[in-house]
């Protein structure tokens, strides 16, 4: 990673795409242990983290994660989702936050000298090459090694550094507790484990 102490450092998370990727390898994330890498590269300005919210729900399979992230350092964007169907008849969530992102990635610039997008969504490449055009470095955070690959081409080209995911596995990936027999699992337990397979987030 090509980062300087002296640069001032702001994290732009696409929770829902970073969650796709880091499942598609195996592995769940340590948000706090991020946090703290990143901490560690450069004066760490800001860290945002987006997702969408199903607001019509009991329970929100995401809501102990976003809790926990709003009270150790991020901070949090989120919308409630819409909720749609498609031709086919399907139930489909929408829950797309490219806009938020855009939008704070693009007001925070001047403050910044490094944005790390992680995301490897090809509608940001127009937000990467703005960003650059005001004088500030761009890292893309994501994944070639998915099948397949999670990471636009055309962005990845965009960014001044690429950074693969798997390469950060041994830093940020959560670390599990083996349990006794008499432990029971609580969702408290992992606020850094969302369960996003019933919903599809575009």
């Amino acid at each position: 990673m090509i980062f300087y102490p002296q640069e001032r450092i702001g994290l732009f998370i696409d929770g829902s795409n970073l969650y796709a990727a880091a499942r598609s390898l195996g592995f769940d994330i340590d948000y706090k242990r991020l946090l703290d890498l990143f901490a560690q590269k450069g004066q760490l300005i800001r860290a945002f983290y987006y997702t969408a919210l199903i607001e019509d729900q009991e329970y929100s399979p995401i809501r102990p994660l976003v809790d926990w992230l709003d009270y150790n350092g991020y901070t949090m964007v989120t919308k409630p989702t819409k909720e749609f169907t498609d031709a086919a008849g399907r139930r489909k969530i929408k829950g797309n936050m490219d806009i938020e992102l855009a939008i704070d990635v693009m007001e925070m610039a001047q403050h910044l000298d490094h944005v790390v997008i992680f995301s490897g969504d090809g509608d940001f490449r127009r937000l990467v090459d703005a960003v650059q055009r005001k004088g500030v470095r761009v890292t893309v955070v994501s994944t070639v090694k998915s099948n397949p690959p999670m990471v636009a081409d055309e962005l990845r080209r965009q960014a001044d550094n690429f950074i693969e995911l798997t390469e950060l596995e041994g830093t940020i990936a959560r670390k599990v507790q083996p349990r006794r027999d008499d432990d029971h699992p609580d969702i408290d337990d992992h606020p850094d484990h969302p369960e996003l397979d019933d919903f599809d987030f575009e």
